[in-house]
């Protein structure tokens, strides 16, 4: 998607609202069953050394893997995070970072998402892996 104005406006319409995401510069850029896409500013999201807080990795794949997760859930359900594990590979000072999240196994309990984490020059970053229950939405 390159027109991203009214594109990103669509795509946050349709995922909940999200205080995180606004605190971390998230935006989302792709969003389907098959492949969430998002990606968020390094500056404002550092440790003391400078580099890409491991932190703020983990919570942009937490983020692409729940909403990929809660779009196969459908209106119904909710997806709630129950594992996730990353593996951080290299340090990131500057641009920004993206986060693609894809499935592993989208069951009627349980999903799971393989999220990869990549700089402006497509080196990988950040790999993850989140398991999310789905559960019935309460009204």
């Amino acid at each position: 998607m390159t027109d991203s104005a009214p594109q990103q406006e669509d795509l946050r319409a349709s995922i909940p609202p999200a205080a995180l995401f606004d605190r971390m510069g998230i935006e989302v850029v792709e969003a389907s069953v098959e492949r969430v896409v998002a990606s968020m500013p390094v500056e404002g999201n550092t440790q003391p050394y400078g580099l890409l807080h491991g932190g703020a990795s983990v919570v942009l794949a937490e983020s692409v893997a729940s909403i990929a997760s809660a779009l196969h859930g459908g209106p119904d359900r909710i997806s709630v995070g129950v594992d996730i594990n990353a593996t951080h590979h290299r340090g990131v000072r500057s641009g920004r970072v993206t986060g693609t999240a894809v499935p592993i196994h989208l069951g009627s309990t349980t999903t799971t998402h393989a999220v990869t984490i990549t700089d402006d020059e497509g080196r990988l970053v950040c790999t993850a892996r989140l398991t999310c229950l789905l559960r019935a939405a309460t009204r």
